[in-house]
């Protein structure tokens, strides 16, 4: 469709175009979170944790490029890593030993 043009865009064309990009934009904002939380931990929260930060953000940053991979990795590192971080954050380091194995 051109701009000037004699058609009318009908209430389900623009629902189509609507969902098409909500759907496009969604790995786009889960990878945005990924990235901005990784990075506003302070380094003292990844060292006491089990993570290293320069990696984790390397490969969310790679994953902008290859959408189902790096979808993935937002949200491996959403659900498995920060909850980790903000455990360590607020003081609870008990988790972290449990998963070392008691190192």
């Amino acid at each position: 469709m051109l701009l000037g043009s004699a058609e009318e865009v009908s209430a389900g064309d623009l629902a189509g175009v609507v969902a098409l990009t909500v759907l496009a934009c969604v790995p786009l904002a889960l990878t945005l979170w990924a990235f901005l939380d990784a990075a506003r931990r302070p380094r003292w929260v990844w060292a006491l944790s089990r993570h290293a930060q320069v990696p984790w953000m390397a490969a969310v940053a790679a994953g902008v490029l290859l959408t189902v991979l790096g979808l993935g990795i937002s949200l491996w590192y959403l659900l498995r890593v920060r909850p980790d971080l903000a455990a360590v954050e607020s003081g609870r380091l008990e988790g972290r030993d449990r998963r070392r194995g008691g190192d």
